[in-house]
């Protein structure tokens, strides 16, 4: 039985990174062999070396929500609201601020918001008055990035910088596909250049969304983790992703998930994409830690992740727990850039 202890690991503040490196792929990437636990250092661009003709990159288009809302109650107050997901013509938000059933805030001109039901999870479903495009067109207009805390924490204010809208958001993102109200980071190191080389060599490039849900801020607050219950969130998978991964797998090609929502995604459809199932859609709610035996994924582009969380357990799950130890150990002794803004590692 694997315990909460066993996934914690000590970090200095000085390497939570604030900001990416300008340009994007030039993070840096510490490659990591699953089979022997060999471990090299280089740059993100570098990515090209580790993929082959035919293989398959397979990347979350999600694009995210500037989520953070401020609502004015009808006395004055204000009300913080932030979006977590859609759930039909209602939305699970989080509030801060004296709230009731039945309040009313502003939140724009156009934008209003009825709290309707208070869950036992402490979020609240809400109902705006705007929805689908003219929805979304007032939250983009009035909404902040919803910046993880450890970033504005470690900033030391509460302020966003100028860039943070499109820093924290990946360059393939797809305005067709909002509804993410954190990064899928492992993205944040890809260019439209690197893109495009990587399409000359030959590598399939594919896309899942899923929408990334407040689950990946909540911590694990169970020791034994087997007991954890890991919160779902909305994905779906195109007829052509399945169709190409398909035929990457029966051509012996690796299927190279970018991050782990692209992972829990893949694994979560797994046993229908095998079966060449087209046009996949649901809420997934797959939690993965070691021994898991990964079905479709091959290897893993991923961020340096938080102590404790499912993300690191997932990493565990591929490459084994004591190889993850010991690249969070030379990643820690080499001055990697940690967590959402910071360096990337491919699991091979």
């Amino acid at each position: 039985m694997w315990k909460l202890t066993d996934f914690d690991y000590n970090l200095s503040d000085n390497l939570i990174a604030t900001a990416p490196v300008e340009p994007r792929d030039r993070a840096r990437l510490l490659i990591l062999d699953k089979a022997d636990g060999n471990i090299v250092h280089r740059h993100f661009n570098n990515i090209l070396d580790y993929l082959s003709p035919g293989d398959c990159l397979v990347l979350n288009n999600s694009k995210v929500l500037p989520a953070r809302l401020s609502g004015i109650k009808e006395s004055g107050g204000v009300v913080e609201v932030f979006l977590s997901k859609r759930l039909g013509e209602v939305w699970e938000c989080l509030l801060k601020g004296r709230v009731k059933v039945g309040l009313v805030l502003k939140l724009s001109e156009k934008l209003t918001a009825t709290l309707e039901t208070a869950k036992d999870d402490g979020t609240w479903l809400v109902r705006f008055n705007l929805i689908g495009s003219e929805f979304f067109k007032a939250v983009e207009m009035i909404g902040q990035v919803p910046l993880p805390p450890y970033i504005i924490k470690q900033r030391g204010d509460d302020k966003l910088s100028a860039s943070d809208k499109t820093d924290y958001q990946t360059v393939y993102a797809d305005a067709e596909k909002q509804g993410s109200v954190a990064a899928p980071t492992a993205g944040l190191h890809f260019t439209p250049e690197l893109l495009e080389m990587i399409k000359c060599k030959g590598v399939e490039i594919v896309f899942i969304t899923l929408h990334v849900g407040l689950g990946t801020f909540l911590p694990v607050k169970v020791d034994n983790i087997e007991e954890h219950q890991i919160h779902s969130e909305w994905a779906e998978v195109s007829q052509e992703t399945v169709e190409k991964i398909v035929q990457a797998k029966q051509s012996g090609k690796k299927i190279i998930a970018v991050g782990t929502t692209t992972t829990r995604t893949l694994e979560y459809f797994a046993n229908k994409i095998l079966r060449d199932v087209a046009g996949l859609a649901d809420w997934v709610d797959i939690f993965i830690y070691p021994p898991y035996q990964f079905k479709i994924v091959d290897s893993v582009i991923t961020n340096f992740h938080l102590p404790k969380s499912t993300l690191l357990m997932l990493v565990s799950a591929l490459a084994g727990k004591n190889k993850i130890d010991e690249a969070y150990k030379q990643a820690i002794s080499q001055n990697y850039r940690f967590y959402s803004y910071g360096d990337a590692m491919l699991i091979k």
